[in-house]
């Protein structure tokens, strides 16, 4: 079943991140995935740059594809011209990619000014125009095109707000919501009482909702991301129980089937973030209860 299908349907979907593979045999990372395959709704593939070094996340996507896995290209827009969009997702189409997750380069939206407003206006309409196009079988610059093609695509929105999402964010939801996305990714959901709050303000859009969860393993990780990443994103009882924790393992299961657990009835999905735990990944999905076999 795709992605798309799952949502219309309103099942209860699973998603997980792989990384393009820069040193590694690519057939390793299919080893690491059979291990879920049937479990997930989708992977997204992510663009990566690291010293110089360019993935080919469309590349990984075909990979998937070929291995019955459902490929979601993950890309950024700020840096990108029309062209180039269109010049990505012409590639992606080919390889046989029907989903999209799209991000501006720092959705992650911390203020309310005209600059940052333009900023998200002009990429959401440089993706809506040319969705348009290659919808229609044609360029942006009016050229036919031998296929027509339809994605379905994700939109990155911040979840910390609680009951007080600022008006920025919601508008940057409502012009998502009029160019057609298919269902917004939040950022990491660690508080699961904030996020109903947020929910109960963002269901106004009847936009399906997956709400990013990250697998913590050790309490060094959690203090990293929360010096280094936002202050306060992981809570400190989640800290204090990997810290304490005999077992850490059993622990990081237990947070995550709690988070999850916590979900359910809120949005209708889950987005996992690993963190290097792809091959515990099935551990996680059996604890929270989570597509079965």
């Amino acid at each position: 079943m795709t992605l798309k299908k799952s949502l219309k349907d309103k099942r209860f979907v699973v998603t997980s991140e792989v990384q393009p593979p820069i040193d590694e045999d690519p057939k390793e990372i299919i080893k690491k995935l059979e291990l879920v395959r049937g479990r997930v709704d989708g992977l997204t593939v992510p663009e990566f740059e690291i010293e110089g070094v360019i993935t080919d996340t469309i590349k990984t996507c075909e990979l998937l594809k070929e291995n019955r896995f459902e490929a979601i290209y993950q890309t950024t827009l700020r840096e990108k011209d029309r062209l180039q969009i269109q010049k990505d997702l012409i590639r992606a189409h080919e390889t046989g990619v029907e989903n999209i997750l799209a991000f501006t380069e720092d959705y992650r939206i911390t203020g309310d000014s005209l600059q940052e407003m333009m900023f998200f206006h002009v990429d959401s309409g440089k993706l809506s125009s040319v969705l348009e196009h290659i919808r229609e079988g044609h360029t942006v610059d009016g050229k036919d095109l031998p296929f027509k093609a339809e994605f379905i695509f994700g939109s990155g929105i911040e979840s910390r707000w609680g009951k007080n999402v600022p008006e920025l964010e919601m508008k940057e939801m409502e012009e998502m919501t009029k160019i057609g996305t298919g269902y917004f990714l939040t950022t990491p959901v660690f508080d699961v009482g904030l996020f109903e709050k947020f929910m109960k303000q963002v269901n106004t859009f009847g936009v399906p909702v997956i709400a990013e969860v990250m697998i913590l393993r050790t309490a060094g990780v959690a203090q990293f991301l929360n010096r280094h990443v936002k202050s306060g994103l992981v809570p400190d009882w989640i800290i204090k129980k990997l810290a304490k924790a005999p077992d850490r393992q059993k622990a990081s299961i237990e947070i995550f089937s709690e988070i999850v657990s916590g979900l359910k009835d809120l949005c209708q999905g889950i987005h996992i973030i690993t963190m290097g735990a792809e091959e515990k990944l099935r551990h996680y999905l059996d604890a929270a209860k989570l597509k079965k076999l």
